[in-house]
């Protein structure tokens, strides 16, 4: 496995550190390929996140987004049941997976259908941060508060 050094990054950019911080999380992170998910693009602004949950039932799942991470945690319920298996294929144990979501990222809607559990999710930026048109006014009185200079005295 590569490891990369961000400090040079951190001494000549301003504001990035969060984006450095980020990758650093990411290249230490070694998680299980369990369960098994897809991440697609549905659209411009729109994503799905698909995780195989097969054995889960939904109060058996949890999901919570803070601060940009969402994640998502399965833990199976205890059934008392003391079972000797011949073979077992099926992994029902405990796991919690977790995706960094990027800024006015939102979860829309979840669902488990089949065992598979699909969660939808939208960019939606603020009113604030859209684009928007500026009117350009024209003639003398374009600009507020400035009147165009009067001539009080003409000169001989």
């Amino acid at each position: 496995m590569r490891t990369y050094d961000l400090t040079p990054l951190y001494r000549s950019a301003v504001g990035f550190d969060r984006l450095a911080g980020l990758l650093e999380s990411a290249a230490r992170t070694s998680e299980a390929g369990w369960p098994p998910y897809n991440i697609e693009t549905t659209g411009e602004n729109a994503y799905r996140i698909e995780l195989a949950v097969a054995g889960f039932s939904p109060d058996e799942l949890t999901m919570e987004v803070k601060e940009n991470l969402l994640t998502i945690t399965g833990r199976k319920a205890n059934t008392g049941e003391d079972r000797t298996y011949l073979h077992r294929g099926l992994a029902e144990r405990d796991f919690e997976r977790r995706f960094q979501l990027a800024d006015y990222v939102m979860v829309t809607e979840a669902r488990l259908v089949n065992g598979l559990l699909t969660v939808d999710l939208k960019r939606e930026l603020p009113e604030a941060l859209k684009p928007r048109q500026i009117p350009i006014a024209t003639g003398p009185s374009a600009i507020e508060g400035k009147a165009e200079p009067k001539i009080e005295k003409k000169a001989a």
